[in-house]
């Protein structure tokens, strides 16, 4: 290949290569010396950005998971208290139905006994108006009988019958 012919911007000479190996050198320096610093201390602080963000996000995140954690727990404590309370108040509820049912009962079995003993005395009062008719109609009887003189056996029998039927046709 023959490198006469070609443009010279392909081929250059060697003074401008010369110059363009100074203003390389000359910017290469610059730029070592003061763009490379700055652009590095840029890079850094984007990542130390960058790393403090990804901490914050992760710290978040186990916040976030503490917190929903913390948020069952509550839950399951909220749960369980209103389960006790449920408990306590069944429990209350058939303390005072067990309680009104004893008061029920000791009141029942207090008024039966005052029934029984009021039936008991009306019985007994009873009795005692019965025996005193009884013995005022033996005592009728007998004045009767008494009075009467009667000289046989079957005379006073038949005097009994027939007073007995007048006392039951009296009491009719």
């Amino acid at each position: 290949m023959d490198f006469q012919n070609l443009p010279s911007i392909l081929t250059p000479d060697l003074g401008l290569l010369f110059w363009m190996l100074l203003a390389f050198l000359v910017i290469f320096y610059f730029l070592t010396r003061y763009g490379f610093p700055v652009i590095t201390k840029m890079v850094e602080e984007r990542k130390a950005y960058i790393d403090e963000s990804l901490r914050k996000a992760h710290d978040a995140n186990e916040k976030l998971a503490n917190i929903q954690q913390e948020g069952e727990t509550l839950l399951k404590e909220a749960r369980e208290r209103q389960a006790q309370i449920l408990s306590e108040a069944a429990a209350t509820r058939d303390a005072i139905i067990e309680q009104a049912q004893t008061k029920a009962r000791d009141e029942g079995t207090r008024i039966i006994s005052e029934a029984k003993a009021q039936i008991e005395a009306e019985k007994m009062s009873a009795i005692s108006d019965i025996r005193k008719q009884v013995a005022e109609i033996s005592v009728s009887v007998a004045e009767k009988v008494l009075r009467e003189r009667l000289s046989g056996e079957a005379e006073q029998m038949k005097y009994v019958d027939k007073l007995l039927d007048e006392l039951s046709y009296n009491a009719k």
